[in-house]
């Protein structure tokens, strides 16, 4: 027989935008049965709502659980924020595809991000990451975009040149293989290298692969600084080129000079779906970002690999050469522009650390860890990378808060944690917070937006970017990813005290079995890798997008 859930008494907030009405909602197995007053279940299991906000499950648009997914496979600080559904594999960063020559640099480049990844964590395509998730099984769902670093590094390693058309087109193929297994789309890093080494050729070409598809294309832009408006210019014209949908992956405007240049990026995302270019955006609601070490150094510094920068910091010429762009930025005003040069060591704490003799400067700022240590801060930064592979975590404050509002409360906006998950370090607190801060500090303390869009920008607009068209409403017949939670719902998780959960988050189900219940986490893993099936914009309606 099958199981039954009867959710009765809630303030239905079903996903679309529309407004909280009232209503019992019956689960019947994986799906939603039946939404509506005083329904009748016999035999069914009863939860009482009490009035609390029952909407479809969360899903995180944007985040980097590739890793982590394999090794705790509840995920309970994902489940505790009311997410049941997580897209991996961003900003060029996934865990396949690699040819048999690629899987250690594979490795040591995702190591880079999320620290020391293991051989058997990296794999040749998707069927063998799904294979090792389902094996033994996840908690929320799993969405995953292929990352161009993979492809990159498969055909070409860590060179620092334009593809050939034959190295080109053997990442379109290797793209096109990954897509027919179910990934949901490609992602670009383009700060990121290799994959910041890729000219207009490359990045066509596979543009038009994932529109064949009818998949996704999301993209880490060029530029989040003074290149901000060319960098989307650059996005704009490969899918006015290639027809591909895409996502703009965290808008942001960094550093203070900067500041003011999310509307101008907007106007340009506003003007390009005006001309039929289908796009959309991504950002996290903090005004810091994350990431790791090596995006202070310039993407030139870095070609051939970690071996070949750490002999450039070790070549006195070198090294003066590279703490001269750190500090005081590039000759050349249209060039990249240098974070450090832009805000300060003192606006960069150190998150993440694996090396024992380095660990102790976690949570401090780096100057004041490079004071404690004896240290410029540069040297710290040399320190850093030698010592600790490159792996070390950071977060960065460098957005203001009126851009960051003018991105969280845009129509073409959804939410994405961009959380950088590593067990015993002290990450950016998106990673436990994001989407209880939605509903909470933003929606009902901040006024940003009311419940109903907050809710919309965490389930329907994700759900349709990715093709997830079963899920991202509350309605009879789709799967029952659902969460409850309390009208005085908070994050707890500061950059202070970043590993705390939420307080709110009452009980949620993935395909109608509960991972969380009574603010608990069950240790039950119904969920699947989703497959990524073409976007289909008829299944999930927008009637209510405000601007």
């Amino acid at each position: 027989m099958t199981a039954r859930t009867l959710i009765r008494g809630a303030r239905v907030v079903d996903g679309t935008g529309a407004p909280w009405f009232r209503a019992d909602v019956l689960v019947a197995g994986s799906r939603i049965a039946a939404v509506g007053p005083a329904l009748a279940a016999p035999g069914a299991r009863v939860v009482e709502a009490r009035d609390r906000y029952l909407a479809p499950g969360f899903i995180d648009a944007h985040c980097h659980d590739d890793l982590v997914f394999l090794r705790e496979p509840t995920r309970p600080e994902k489940v505790l924020q009311g997410v049941t559904s997580i897209v991996v594999g961003n900003c060029s960063f996934s865990l396949y595809p690699t040819r048999p020559a690629s899987a250690e640099a594979l490795r040591l480049h995702f190591s880079g991000l999320l620290g020391e990844t293991a051989p058997h964590e990296v794999f040749d395509g998707l069927d063998g990451y799904r294979a090792a998730l389902h094996g033994r099984g996840i908690g929320p769902n799993l969405v995953s975009l292929v990352g161009h670093a993979a492809l990159r590094l498969a055909v070409m390693g860590y060179q620092d040149r334009p593809a050939t058309p034959d190295e080109v087109a053997a990442m379109a193929d290797l793209l096109d293989v990954q897509l027919a297994a179910g990934a949901a789309g490609l992602s670009l890093g383009l700060v990121y290298p290799p994959s910041a080494y890729a000219d207009a050729p490359e990045m066509a070409a596979l543009a038009a692969t994932v529109r064949r598809h009818g998949r996704v294309l999301a993209a880490h832009v060029r530029s989040y600084e003074a290149g901000l408006v060319a960098a989307v210019d650059e996005f704009l014209n490969l899918l006015r080129a290639s027809g591909a949908a895409g996502l703009l992956s965290h808008l942001q405007a960094a550093g203070r000079p900067n500041w003011g240049g999310v509307p101008k990026a907007i106007a340009r995302l506003e003007a390009a779906r005006a001309e039929g270019i289908d796009v959309a955006f991504d950002m996290y609601p903090y005004p810091a970002g994350s990431s790791y070490m090596l995006q202070l150094l310039p993407p030139e510094a870095q070609a051939g690999g970690l071996d070949r920068l750490v002999a450039r910091l070790q070549d006195p010429a070198g090294r003066a050469a590279l703490r001269d762009w750190v500090e005081r930025g590039p000759a050349d005003p249209h060039a990249p522009q240098s974070k450090i040069s832009l805000i300060g060591w003192h606006n960069v704490l150190l998150s993440g650390i694996g090396a024992p003799a380095l660990k102790r400067f976690e949570g401090l700022r780096m100057d004041a860890a490079a004071a404690e240590a004896g240290l410029d801060p540069f040297d710290l930064l040399v320190r850093c990378v030698i010592e600790d592979a490159g792996q070390t975590a950071i977060v960065m404050f460098q957005l203001d808060e009126a851009d960051l509002r003018a991105a969280c409360t845009h129509c073409l906006h959804m939410f994405g944690s961009d959380g950088l998950p590593r067990p015993g370090t002290r990450p950016h607190p998106r990673a436990y917070g994001t989407f209880p801060r939605v509903i909470g500090k933003l929606a009902r303390a901040d006024g940003w937006f009311g419940i109903e869009d907050g809710v919309r920008r965490m389930t329907s607009a994700p759900a349709q970017r990715f093709g997830l068209g079963d899920r991202g409403v509350l309605r009879p017949g789709l799967v029952a990813d659902l969460v409850l939670f309390a009208a005085d719902t908070v994050d707890r998780a500061s950059f202070a005290d970043p590993v705390q959960m939420p307080h709110g988050i009452c009980d949620v189900w993935v395909a109608g079995e509960a991972v969380v219940a009574d603010g608990a986490v069950t240790g039950r893993l119904p969920g699947r890798v989703l497959g990524g099936d073409p976007l289909d914009t008829d299944v999930v309606k927008f009637d209510n997008m405000q601007r």
